[in-house]
């Protein structure tokens, strides 16, 4: 199974504390890293999970508050100090680039690598990025400023070759991608060997989304219905629900209630505000609605694994 795999580097909230970081996060698809959001100490977070800074190749800021893009500069200075040579390519708010870019002229004079800027529009649900392994689509959030979530589906892989059975009907190697395509096997007589008979399904894709910083939105249970791994924010408990309100957050239940009505298979937790001394209160809350909920710190790792298929769909 390919690797789909969240690395949490901080799950914090804007005012900082000892326990947690700033917000990012790395995920890695397929040995490729993707990161969303890069507060401050996001580098010396990916040397502590030992993630590759040569793999990063895409990094997607959610909205321009300082706890969740402080941390790009530092990173584009080190990685050309590591004479780095490929493009970094930056997905964000069109304001971006023109706050980074005199940054980037003034600190990092004569960098051996470009930085490539792409704008999107926070407040419109579009597919931003697209490679072989991927699709990156946007999930417009609503806080104090624009802000939006991204969500990552993974596309299908091919089907997975009966080695027995190529070797029973023995079956040319120039056949092979077009049987793990899905298509039956002709042999030179004429006769059809079908595909079911000579494959087995491939896993389900896979899906992750992150929905940071946000007030509660029950809209978005339609676009993230049945998504595997659900990361919202969870700043404030129960308890603090107009604090919330007034700055634009969530609570835990509400986070929970999201999960529930979506019908996501796990909720991980994080944005933690500084007045809590531990997370306990908010997991508690968030189990009591949705119990398969995690709550996030730094380093953790999870791997999203496939979803087992429905009776019905293993046997057609």
């Amino acid at each position: 199974m390919e690797k789909f795999e969240v690395n949490i580097l901080g799950c914090g909230a804007a005012l900082p504390t000892t326990r947690h970081l700033p917000t990012s996060q790395v995920i890695n698809l397929r040995e490729k890293l993707f990161m969303i959001d890069c507060g401050e100490g996001t580098q010396v977070q990916m040397r502590r999970s030992r993630l590759k800074f040569s793999r990063l190749g895409h990094v997607f800021i959610s909205h321009l508050h300082g706890d969740h893009c402080f941390g790009l500069i530092g990173m584009i200075s080190t990685f050309g100090m590591m004479e780095r040579t490929a493009e970094l390519h930056i997905h964000s708010h069109p304001d971006l680039e023109q706050l980074l870019t005199p940054q980037i002229d003034y600190f990092c004079k004569g960098m051996s690598y470009p930085v490539v800027f792409h704008p999107f529009r926070p407040g419109e649900r579009a597919i931003i990025y697209e490679d072989k392994s991927v699709t990156v689509e946007t999930i417009p959030l609503r806080h104090r400023m624009p802000a939006c979530g991204f969500l990552f589906r993974e596309k299908p892989t091919p089907r997975h070759i009966l080695r027995d059975m190529i070797d029973c009907y023995e079956i040319p190697l120039c056949w092979m991608n077009r049987i793990k395509n899905g298509e039956d096997y002709v042999a030179e007589d004429g006769t059809r060997i079908p595909n079911e008979r000579l494959t087995t399904p491939s896993d389900p894709p896979r899906s992750y989304a992150y929905c940071s910083d946000t007030s509660y939105l029950p809209r978005l249970a339609e676009q993230l219905k049945g998504v595997d791994l659900l990361y919202h924010e969870a700043t404030f408990a129960d308890c603090d629900q107009l604090r919330a309100r007034q700055t634009q957050h969530s609570t835990a239940a509400q986070a929970a209630s999201l999960a529930k009505e979506a019908g996501v298979r796990q909720l991980l937790i994080g944005h933690y505000s500084s007045r809590y001394e531990d997370e306990e209160q908010l997991l508690s809350e968030a189990r009591a609605i949705f119990p398969p909920t995690t709550a996030a710190t730094e380093n953790l790792c999870i791997s999203i694994p496939p979803a087992t298929p429905a009776k019905g769909e293993a046997e057609r």
